[in-house]
């Protein structure tokens, strides 16, 4: 009997430990259902002057695309410069990207690869021929983005607000109705945008940068001599960074970024792999400085718990309580038999009802983010009520590849973008 009353409790701790960690995102959840677009009433003091910088590896298919709408932004030309390193390309990114009206530089490096190496290499060109005094601040694309006409204003309108170190925009993507896992990661970055970020925002809480979309002072570049962030994951370690320092990191719904998703299983299995081993490096990095940050109390101290708790996977306690499962069970084949059953049934009870949960869970945020912005989702009806039911099960499959990142070598690898989707399809 005590036995039992053990798993009993080891069942109810895993599950009150879970709820009590996330629970503050239902304050989140409710902020973002009843937000309202403040920013739209500051108007900007001025029009600054921003460079662009963009990575690009083996992108000449989809490098023009971006290009394009950044010339079509409604900003002085002027004030928008842009700039692409071709990283390691063995195609015509290059060509592509200058004929575009980028000027471009060549990297070849087979030791240090990755965006963040590369990122830091164009801005140290810049400063070398005397060009990074001009700009008071950077954006940051991936190849495969096409941007709203109006996100340069846009987020300068938000960054002139003051105290940011970095802006984030709202990241929708051009194929959400491809097939299942583009729609899930297209739905977990709408839901990141209005029920995290713009949360966040309305909050006086620090966003955190996901990827792609994102403004950074060009006094915090100069302030670090570059930008040295090389873990696999390089935006949450900015992030990290800006938080467990006391910066803020500033968000504008209305700046508007398309990012192409992965649509094959394995390039999704490569690419949140890289994110969950990152997410461990980041951990090891950080989480001391985000444990004392916390401490500390107030909306730092918050910002502080927010990203620890974000970069902390939650669904290792649930691996974990299935897995001590498993060595209960084991412990217990030597007890009478109706301990042995009481063990069955508690743990076939704990596993199930941890999914259903998850799935009703995932299910229903998923339902609140698809309705919440379903007039911004470039797909049918039916694609995008469809692929909600798959959403969960995308999800789902972040345990395997949480768990395997703990044990697995994880290297960056590019993902391959074919999309030639314009700004006017997407939208």
């Amino acid at each position: 009997m005590k036995l039992i009353h053990f798993v009993e409790t080891f069942q109810l701790v895993i599950g009150v430990t879970v709820t009590l960690l996330y629970l503050y995102q239902v304050a989140y959840l409710v902020v973002g259902l009843l937000r309202r677009r403040w920013q739209d009433h500051h108007q900007p003091s001025r029009l600054r002057r921003y460079a662009v910088l963009i990575s690009a590896r083996n992108e000449e298919g989809v490098i023009s695309e971006l290009i394009g709408s950044l010339k079509k932004q409604n900003y002085p030309a002027e004030l928008l410069d842009i700039y692409v390193v071709a990283d390691n390309c063995t195609d015509r990114t290059a060509e592509a990207a200058q004929a575009a009206g980028a000027r471009v530089y060549r990297r070849f490096d087979h030791l240090e690869v990755g965006k963040g190496y590369a990122l830091d290499y164009l801005w140290k060109k810049l400063r070398e021929e005397g060009l990074e005094e001009r700009y008071e601040g950077y954006f940051i694309f991936d190849a495969d983005n096409i941007v709203d006409p109006n996100f340069v204003s846009e987020m300068n309108r938000t960054y002139d607000q003051g105290g940011f170190t970095a802006v984030t925009g709202y990241r929708n993507s051009k194929n959400f109705g491809q097939n299942w896992i583009s729609a899930g990661y297209s739905i977990w970055f709408l839901r990141e945008a209005r029920f995290v970020n713009s949360a966040r925002m309305a909050l006086g809480l620090s966003c955190a940068v996901s990827g792609t979309g994102f403004l950074v002072s060009a006094d915090f570049l100069r302030e670090k001599g570059g930008w040295p962030y090389h873990l696999l994951t390089e935006d949450i370690q900015f992030s990290a960074e800006c938080v467990s320092e006391g910066r803020r990191i500033g968000y504008c719904d209305k700046a508007v970024i398309y990012d192409e998703q992965p649509t094959s299983f394995r390039q999704s299995w490569d690419q949140r792999l890289r994110w969950s081993k990152g997410f461990y490096q980041v951990d090891g990095k950080y989480g001391l400085s985000l444990l004392k940050g916390t401490v500390r109390g107030g909306r730092k101290g918050m910002s502080c718990y927010d990203l620890l708790v974000t970069v902390t996977p939650g669904v290792l306690l649930t691996v974990l309580g299935a897995a001590l499962q498993v060595v209960l069970l084991l412990v217990c084949l030597s007890a009478p038999s109706y301990v042995i059953r009481r063990v069955l049934l508690l743990s076939a009870d704990f596993l199930s009802t941890g999914f259903l949960s998850f799935y009703r869970g995932m299910l229903l945020y998923g339902l609140v983010t698809i309705l919440s912005e379903w007039k911004n989702i470039r797909a049918t009806a039916i694609q995008k009520l469809g692929y909600l039911v798959t959403f969960p099960l995308f999800m789902l499959t972040y345990i395997p590849i949480t768990v395997a990142a703990l044990f697995q070598k994880v290297e960056w690898k590019p993902i391959a973008h074919r999309s030639v989707a314009q700004l006017d399809q997407a939208a």
